[in-house]
């Protein structure tokens, strides 16, 4: 579930300068370390963040012409793209996320009303309108500028970011209904999200920020579960 599209390439370009604000941050050492993603350094979410930029131009060139343009050559491709991407020298990498996104940005820019409309298909198999591919892009930059560990963390995304990040991972997780139910409650916020699930709701309280980083699968703290013990949080599954 993407914003409108107006909003969704707004959150992009903003997403884009949070994460190269986060990778200038982090020193050429530190992005050779490990981060909170298991058995990735800050070598792989980079590559990860700049291979994204290509795959999701593959899109574009499929909304642009009519011709089926996927992602990936193959599923293996992803994560050999961002195995042998790690491997290249930091300053490589920065400038492969720098060319990367100026590329998707201005292939993006280049299409016209109808080509919008046109329908891709992501990695997951779904077939959506050329609208959603700056909302992909979104998740990426955003959520891995907090993954790099540097000066970016969940407060400092935007709260239009937060809310419509909600929004898509709410609907994900009640369409599978192969985790706990919840009814999120915001602190900060009016808007109230509602997962469904296995068993009675849990009622999770707390910032915007730190609730879209635990449905997300991330260290989220401020948070407490009604009714549970020590303010435990519901077990998630993997989100994406």
């Amino acid at each position: 579930m993407a914003p409108e599209p107006a909003l969704s390439r707004d959150l992009m370009a903003r997403g884009t300068t949070l994460f190269w604000t986060a990778l200038e941050s982090v020193t050429d050492e530190q992005l050779a370390g490990p981060t909170a993603l298991p058995g990735w350094t800050g070598k792989h979410v980079t590559a990860h963040v700049a291979a994204n930029a290509e795959a999701l131009a593959h899109l574009v060139t499929w909304a642009r012409t009519g011709e089926e343009t996927p992602m990936y050559s193959s599923p293996d491709q992803r994560n050999a793209d961002i195995e042998v991407g790690a491997t290249r020298p930091a300053t490589e990498l920065r400038e492969w996320v720098r060319r990367s996104a100026a590329d998707l940005g201005a292939g993006l820019a280049s299409l016209d009303e109808q080509q919008w409309q046109r329908e891709v298909r992501t990695a997951q198999g779904r077939l959506v309108p050329a609208t959603e591919i700056p909302w992909m892009r979104t998740r990426e930059v955003m959520v891995h500028a907090v993954d790099l560990g540097g000066s970016v963390g969940y407060a400092d995304l935007p709260a239009e970011f937060h809310a419509a990040l909600l929004d898509d991972i709410v609907a994900k997780r009640s369409s599978a209904s192969d985790g706990p139910a919840l009814h999120l409650a915001p602190t900060d916020n009016e808007r109230r999200w509602d997962v469904t699930g296995a068993g009675d709701a849990t009622t999770v309280r707390g910032p915007l920020s730190e609730l879209a980083a635990y449905l997300s699968g991330r260290l989220a703290t401020g948070l407490r579960a009604d009714g549970a013990a020590d303010g435990d949080l519901p077990d998630l599954s993997r989100w994406l």
